[in-house]
């Protein structure tokens, strides 16, 4: 295999275990040692693909995080003709995919932006970039159901996309510990009739 490439997998290999780890057990719960040995792999091998910790960190945000954020969240509404239709089946599937994970730790990207909070800068800021692109494609696509005539002129797109993304990520954090199922049910259920009243009056 091209040097390279082995390379590039090597590193694919240590985010994708990284994140795992990071995810079940926190990122400051987690030491580099705790990865090598699920990897097993030396010191000196980490740190020639990687600075720091941090550095590792930020690789995983940029490489993977943001891949399954934008897959699951992001890519499924854009540039949908019905914005509600379209919200309503983004968040069946990611409810579903939640619903059926077994080792669920909550919602990666909540999980880290609360767990880097006022702890670390650089890392926060990348993980705020991630919610404001789900942000800032949820407003557009109301604006233009606006202009298609699916979105009542009063509604404020800002404002609702605060409170999906909110009420989503608290549900991902409940189902942890509570009956995921019922969970589920309940937050789609109250979404369709979010969603439905903001609807123009003609289409209700």
């Amino acid at each position: 295999m091209d040097k390279n490439l082995k390379r590039m997998a090597t590193m694919h290999r240590m985010q994708v275990t990284g994140l795992e780890i990071f995810y079940k057990k926190g990122y400051y719960n987690t030491s580099v040692d705790d990865i090598l040995k699920e990897l097993s792999l030396s010191k000196g091998a980490f740190y020639y693909h990687f600075q720091s910790k941090d550095d590792f960190f930020v690789s995983i945000i940029q490489n993977l995080i943001v891949r399954k954020v934008y897959s699951l969240l992001i890519e499924p509404i854009e540039g949908k003709e019905d914005p509600f239709r379209a919200i309503e089946a983004c968040f069946e599937n990611a409810m579903s995919t939640a619903e059926h994970n077994e080792l669920d730790y909550g919602f990666v990207l909540s999980n880290f932006m609360t767990e880097f909070n006022g702890r670390n800068e650089l890392i926060s800021k990348y993980l705020r970039d991630i919610y404001k692109v789900w942000e800032v494609n949820i407003v557009t696509l109301l604006q233009k159901g606006k202009t298609d005539g699916y979105v009542a002129r009063h509604v404020d797109s800002e404002g609702v996309a605060t409170f999906l993304i909110s009420s989503y990520m608290g549900v991902r954090m409940l189902m942890v510990e509570g009956n995921s199922k019922m969970l589920s049910y309940q937050f789609l259920q109250q979404v369709k009739q979010y969603l439905k009243s903001l609807e123009q009056p003609q289409l209700a």
